[in-house]
């Protein structure tokens, strides 16, 4: 086992061992559907928080060679699935974070360095068939795979840090694209690839060739979204073992609506509820009154007044379609409430294309960047109290 290639069950483990956890391994079920097929190239992006690297951890942890899992999975819904048995710990799994490769390396050694510490693992457990060969991480597994035939699950998280801490640097997304592109696209070894972040691919002309991803994004999760976040079910079972007010959750961390699924809640907000013993503000930090406040004071064809009307509780239309998947290129007030919705700051609606604010949550910080920023609350109508309240209860009642 190592770091990359075949990592072990730790981080699953602990996740298991921990006070609260919500059984979320059905998800296996759907991802051992893909294995070998023309939907094998998944790309799950949810804000900050809402449990995407722990997916990852128990996709490793179900698949890797280099464990053995199945005391773990024991009692879990996969276990009851006919598939469970056929792929547990079959597969050689990469698994990359990419967001340590950009904070360990310079931005423009990242991708080097990263087939550095891959190849490495690599030739540890294949070096008589890679020796003597100098070449990149997609040479080796064609290799790997041309002499044993043994294919590769990879599992990338964070695969979206490009795009939002290093913006203005278009070369070097073009770089990052076509290293992904090369390492996944077409490959004979790629059994599943699975990818997660908080925007979805990247549209960027000749480099939206990513196209081979299947895409389960804020604006559509399509047949994942009980695995977005909490469902109602799950947290009304948590609020019952915790003595905990179902109605105050719900107004606090409810308020994301999905087609199947109307009713997704934040887990990390849920969790540090119950864990507590109170409802409060655990999702939100001083990052998103500061992002809040950039996008907002940009004013798109009217961007602040749809803001205003959905601090009321009412919502605002968006057609979701021109965001390019970055955090530059913005034309239109549209872009700026798709970035929001993919964030987590705003929920949408697809039946009807408008995006509202989910939550009380996220109320509180929208009003926090409202009162701080050049729109000052007097811009707010005299009834945003009362239509506050309103709005909040009607919700409770839903």
């Amino acid at each position: 086992m190592g770091i990359y290639l075949n990592p072990n069950n730790k981080s699953f483990r602990d996740s298991l061992r921990s006070e609260i956890y919500v059984d979320k391994t059905g998800l296996i079920a759907y991802t051992n559907k893909c294995l070998n097929t023309r939907d094998k190239y998944i790309c799950v992006s949810r804000p900050r928080r809402f449990g995407k690297s722990m997916a990852l951890e128990m996709l490793a942890a179900y698949y890797s060679r280099g464990c053995d899992s199945k005391k773990l999975f024991r009692g879990l819904k996969i276990e009851n699935e006919d598939t469970y048995a056929k792929y547990l710990n079959q597969f050689d799994v990469i698994y990359l974070n990419m967001q340590q490769f950009f904070i360990e390396a310079a931005p423009t050694e990242a991708i080097p360095y990263l087939e550095r510490e891959a190849l490495e693992e690599l030739n540890e457990e294949y070096g008589d068939i890679l020796k003597g060969r100098k070449t990149g991480l997609a040479g080796a597994l064609r290799r790997i795979y041309a002499k044993t035939e043994r294919e590769f699950i990879v599992l990338i998280d964070e695969w979206d840090c490009v795009m939002r801490e290093r913006r203005e640097s278009e070369g070097l997304q073009k770089q990052y694209l076509d290293f992904l592109r090369s390492l996944l696209k077409d490959q004979p070894y790629i059994a599943l690839a699975y990818m997660t972040g908080i925007l979805p691919v990247k549209k960027y002309g000749i480099h939206s060739a990513l196209n081979m991803f299947q895409e389960f994004s804020m604006t559509d999760q399509k047949t994942l979204e009980e695995y977005t976040g909490f469902t109602e079910a799950e947290v009304k079972g948590l609020c019952s073992r915790y003595g905990m007010d179902y109605g105050e959750a719900k107004s606090w961390y409810d308020g994301y609506r999905f087609l199947e699924h109307a009713h997704i809640y934040n887990p990390k907000s849920v969790v540090e509820a119950m864990r507590c013993g109170h409802f409060s503000s655990y999702w939100t930090s001083t990052e998103t009154y500061d992002a809040l406040k950039i996008f907002m004071e940009m004013d798109f064809d009217g961007l602040r007044q749809d803001i205003l009307r959905m601090v009321c509780g009412m919502r605002a239309s968006v057609n979701t379609r021109s965001f390019q998947n970055d955090m530059k290129n913005f034309r239109t007030k549209d872009d700026i409430l798709t970035l929001f919705i993919h964030l987590g700051y705003l929920g949408y609606d697809a039946r009807t294309q408008e995006a509202f604010i989910p939550n009380r949550e996220v109320l509180q910080e929208f009003e926090t960047a409202i009162g701080n920023s050049p729109v000052k609350r007097k811009a707010v109508s005299k009834s945003f109290g009362r239509l506050r309240r309103r709005y909040f209860a009607g919700r409770n009642k839903l």
